[in-house]
């Protein structure tokens, strides 16, 4: 398992897949970066360069519990490129990931060669994501055997009555099959401090951020689920008004995850882009 140094000394890994031109990779959670697995075979295509966050995968935990917060996040992103040697780089985030490579593109745009962000989580640029956007758009699945209980749970969370996000998890895939279930299974946040430090106070300057990405002209995809959930179209749709060069794709029928709902159309997609 191949691992380099962030600044503070933290140990950090990385898992490669595929051959080719490299991407670098940054996972949502803050989790395990097995769940992205090689992108629905976007290996084939590329060489990914996959990135355990500290206190996540392989990556050693930190000394300092600060250092999970979203902003710091950006300069192991940047230690990795330059452990690579790579003068620029192409990087896709994932989720919560994408937070991070959104914030690196708004420091480091002249590190950047193409900028791919799948089912983007909006808090660095604050995009707010209303619980009536949610509401219309699971409404979408009400044919579901599952629906009822999912709907049921969704509403006391947005209420601020119920905090039962497991019966909400169908919501999250465009099928709820054995396949997504197992996924799911996998892919859930285990270090607690991460995930409670990576929106820590002051890990999001959205205003810097907006004004470092109007200054961003590298070719931008933002790609998200028709059902998705976690990043709906209409937010991300609005995300993506942000970037001078972007382009922006709803996978049909596909939730946070598109590379297990489609890989075809979802490698597609993303290899096109990326070359």
């Amino acid at each position: 398992m191949p691992t380099y140094s962030a600044p503070d000394g933290t140990q950090l890994a990385y898992h490669v897949h595929g051959d080719g031109d490299p991407v670098v990779c940054i996972p949502g959670g803050p989790a395990d970066s097995r769940y992205l697995g090689d992108l629905g075979g976007l290996a084939a295509h590329r060489r990914l360069i996959v990135l355990d966050t500290r206190g996540t995968g392989r990556s050693a935990i930190p000394e300092d519990p600060a250092s999970y917060r979203c902003d710091r996040l950006v300069e192991d992103v940047e230690a990795l490129r330059e452990h690579l040697a790579l003068p620029r780089m192409d990087l896709l985030g994932h989720s919560g990931g994408a937070n991070i490579a959104t914030q690196y593109a708004a420091r480091y745009p002249q590190n950047i060669g193409k900028l791919a962000l799948v089912s983007p989580g909006t808090r660095a640029v604050g995009v707010e994501i209303t619980g009536d956007t949610r509401r219309d758009l699971v409404r979408l699945r009400k044919n579901e055997p599952w629906f009822p209980s999912a709907f049921a749970a969704l509403e006391a969370i947005t209420e601020g009555t119920g905090t039962d996000w497991e019966a909400i998890s169908p919501f999250f895939y465009g099928r709820w099959d054995t396949a997504a279930q197992h996924h799911h299974a996998a892919s859930r946040p285990s270090n607690e401090e991460a995930v409670a430090g990576f929106a820590a106070e002051g890990a999001f300057d959205t205003e810097a951020t907006r004004a470092g990405l109007a200054r961003c002209e590298v070719p931008v995809l933002l790609l998200t689920g028709e059902f998705d959930v976690n990043s709906p179209p209409q937010p991300v749709a609005e995300f993506a008004a942000l970037f001078p060069d972007a382009t922006f794709v709803v996978q049909p029928a596909a939730g946070h995850y598109p590379w297990l709902d489609d890989a075809g159309q979802f490698v597609a997609t993303t290899a096109a882009f990326l070359e």
